[in-house]
Order: structure tokens, then C-alpha cells, then sequence
């Protein structure tokens, strides 16, 4: 179940002081002393869970915890007290028990067919003893929980996620990086049955395992129609194996023929090549009906996507008479007519009180008028009275009341005769 080479162990485990207290057994009463007790256990309990789940196992024992945990040549004394405190707290249980809370469609597979040959259980486990013996082995609760969703995640993002019944061969080889024996592998699909994500039938001494789809709350159970669509899967598989193998040997075949075609043994390659033209037609044949049976898969599979659709549609159609149950056209129309008639006697009503308004107003209306007329004559005055008033005298200058036009020279009344040289004007009067 472990492996001493990759146990990873507290930095406390060299000090020898601590070790030889935590290596010590437990007081009868616990009231003696919790704290030394309450320390003890939760050393004990964290590093079981921890070690368990660093070696990917769900299971514990007395006999390999002691071998687990010796340390100079000396065991824990206290382990059979940490296995029975963790029993009773729930964080473990014996694997009988484990089983048995499992329906009982699982439980007369899983007994009879799966869990007693891979799990150990001891006779006093079967007999339901109190006692705790060292080779009997317990289910660690939350890592048994750790490991089906673990186990669940890898189905669905594997290739063999769009078939939901496999063979627990299959399912073996998927699991082989997540479950690190078939111990583990049982206990995690008895946690998924416990769970309703699986369920598992025995057919044809085969043991067959049918997962939950993606959506899906609870996996459906097995039916004739999985039973179906299983075997034909598995028989495509086969033929397409065979097909492989008579591939394999027409290349056989012809190789040989070139072999002894270069011998010289011309017979002999003819020969050959015959042969590869048999296995060929042998391979055409089943890939002929290979080819059938991925017809009737698909005609499944659209059957099923039909089956769906159906189903929606009839939820719709119950929805919907639900829906319209206190409808009828006779009732949508007394409503139309009296939305219609209220409209009309709204309109009415409107009118009558705009019509009223405008009347009970015409006399104010012409007085407002006249005031309006006034206002405006009143304005024009006041803004009249604000100019200046209009002058008598001209608005002409007086030159000669001037001083500065007074001293200016008299304008002359000739001609002046102006004659050019070179170089100057002349000017003569």
C-alpha cells in the first residue's frame, strides 16, 4: 500500500525529545492531561491523512502504519488509539462497513464479484467486532471522496467519454494514473455508486461499468438499450482489432514476396501475393461490416437526439396548454371590444372637455385683446417722450464766428503760371 522510498516526513521526526513523547502511549483517561493528548492525536491523525494522500491510497492498517512509522527500530505505541479516535469521529471506517451502506444492488455485485478478492477483509471484520486488529483495513472517508471525483473528472475528459458503459477493464487502464492499485479503484467506484454517478452490472461474467453524462444529476440505471449499444461497441472494437492483424500480415505478405523476388523465386513471391490478396479481401470484409455497425451506432445515437427533441416538444405543447388554460378567441374578443368601447368614450370625454374650455373662454379672450392694444399704444408714448426735441435754427456751422478761420489769408482769385527748367520750376504770377 506504501512506499517507504517516498515517505516525506515532518522536520519534528529528528527531534528525538518530541519523538519520544509522540512515540509514547496514550493515558487511559484523557482527562490526565487533553493537552498532551489533544497534541498527540492531531500529530497523528494529519500525518496519517497527509502520507495517505501523498501516496494517492484510501486505505490505512495497523500492521503498515507501524512498519510506516518506525523509527529506530522502535513503533508508535499509541496507532491502535489514533485508529479507533478517527473511527469514531468518522474520518475512517472499516471497509465491511464502508460496503454495506452501498445499496444493495451494488453490495451483491460488488461482495461476490469485485471487493473480496482486491480488499482485505478480515474475519472479525465480517463478524462486526469492536476490536481492532493489525492487518484490517479502513477507508479514509474524505480521501475515498477525493479520489471518485478525481476518478469522475478523468472519464469525462478522457476519449471514451461518449460511451457510458465501459468495461471495468477499461475502466482499469483509464484509472491507471489516478488509482495506484484495483483496492483503490473498487473503493473509489463504491464511493461514485454511494453517490449515484455509477452503477454496475455483471453481464456475461463481465463486469460492466456505467457512468453519469455530463448534465446529468444522478447516472440512469442500465437498460436493454445500454446492453445494446455496449455490445455492439465491443464488437467494432474486436473487428477493427482483426483488421489491424490482417492488415499487419498483407504487409507481411508482400514483403515477403519482394524478399524472394529478388531470390530469383519468382513462384513462391506469385504465391505470397495471392495470400496478401486473400487477407486483403478478408480485411475489406470486416471493414464492410464495420462500417455497418457504425451505421446502426449512429442511427442510435440520432434515435436517442430524436427521443430528446420529442420529449421537449412535448413539455412545450403541456406548457403551453397549461399556459392558455382560461384562453379562448371568444374571450380575447369581448376584451378587444371593450378596450375599444373604453378608447371611444376616453376620446369623448376629451373632446367634450376641450370643446367646453375654448367656449367659457371667447369673452376674456377679446378683453385680453383690447389690454394688449393698450399695453402697445402706452409703450410707443413713453419711448416718444424719451427723445430729445426737434431744433428750429440750421444745424450749419458759423465760418466767421470761427477765430482760426478768421486769421487765414483771403483765397486769391488769378491763375498761377508755373513754367519748368532744367532742374527748378519757376513760378510767375
Amino acid at each position: 500500500m506504501f512506499n517507504d522510498t517516498e515517505l516525506i516526513l515532518p522536520p519534528e521526526w529528528e527531534d528525538d525529545e518530541r519523538m519520544n513523547f509522540l512515540f509514547s502511549d496514550f493515558k487511559e483517561n484523557r482527562d490526565v492531561n487533553t493537552t498532551d493528548w489533544d497534541s498527540k492525536m492531531d500529530f497523528w491523525t494529519a500525518l496519517i491523512i497527509k502520507i495517505c494522500r501523498n501516496r494517492g491510497t484510501v486505505c490505512i492498517n495497523l500492521q503498515e502504519l507501524n512498519k510506516i512509522f518506525r523509527r529506530k527500530e522502535i513503533v508508535p505505541l499509541g496507532l491502535g488509539t489514533v485508529i479507533q479516535s478517527m473511527a469514531r469521529l468518522g474520518k475512517i471506517q472499516r471497509e465491511s462497513e464502508f460496503a454495506a451502506n452501498v445499496d444493495s444492488g451494488w453490495l451483491s455485485w460488488g461482495v461476490g464479484v469485485l471487493l473480496v478478492k482486491p480488499l482485505k477483509w478480515t474475519f472479525s471484520a465480517l463478524l462486526g467486532s469492536s476490536q481492532i486488529t493489525s492487518e484490517e483495513s479502513f477507508v479514509v472517508n474524505e480521501l475515498v471522496k477525493e479520489k471518485a471525483a478525481e476518478l469522475l473528472g478523468v472519464y469525462r475528459n478522457s476519449s471514451l467519454s461518449n460511451r457510458s458503459l465501459l468495461s471495468f477493464q477499461e475502466v482499469r487502464t483509464m484509472s491507471s494514473q489516478v488509482c495506484v492499485d484495483e483496492s483503490t479503484l473498487c473503493l473509489a467506484l463504491l464511493q461514485m455508486q454511494r453517490e449515484k454517478q455509477v452503477t454496475v452490472l455483471l453481464h456475461e461474467d463481465e463486469k460492466i461499468v456505467k457512468f453519469s453524462q455530463t448534465g446529468q444529476g444522478c447516472v440512469s440505471p442500465v437498460c436493454d438499450v445500454d446492453i445494446g449499444i455496449y455490445q455492439l461497441q465491443r464488437s467494432e472494437k474486436l473487428l477493427e482489432e482483426r483488421v489491424e492483424k490482417f492488415s499487419q500480415e498483407a504487409d507481411r505478405c508482400k514483403e515477403e514476396a519482394r524478399v524472394l523476388l529478388r531470390e530469383g523465386k519468382k513462384s513462391q513471391a506469385l504465391r505470397c501475393l495471392k495470400s496478401r490478396k486473400k487477407v486483403e479481401k478478408k480485411a475489406d470484409n470486416l471493414y464492410r461490416q464495420i462500417e455497418n455497425i457504425k451505421g446502426i451506432l449512429d442511427r442510435i445515437a440520432n434515435s436517442q437526439t430524436d427521443k430528446l427533441v420529442i420529449q421537449a416538444y412535448q413539455s412545450g405543447v403541456a406548457a403551453l396548454r397549461l399556459s392558455l388554460k382560461d384562453t379562448s378567441v371568444e374571450r380575447a374578443e369581448s376584451l378587444v371590444d371593450q378596450i375599444q368601447e373604453l378608447c371611444d368614450t376616453q376620446d369623448e370625454v376629451n373632446q367634450m372637455l376641450a370643446g367646453g374650455t375654448l367656449s367659457s373662454g371667447d369673452g376674456d379672450t377679446d378683453d385680453l385683446e383690447e389690454e394688449l392694444k393698450s399695453l402697445l399704444a402706452d409703450s410707443v408714448l413713453d419711448e416718444a417722450s424719451a427723445l430729445p426735441e426737434v431744433p428750429t435754427h440750421s444745424l450749419l456751422p458759423d465760418w466767421d464766428a470761427l477765430p482760426l478761420l478768421s486769421s487765414l489769408p483771403s483765397v486769391p482769385q488769378n491763375n498761377f503760371n508755373i513754367t519748368a527748367g532744367a532742374g527748378w520750376l519757376s513760378f510767375s504770377s
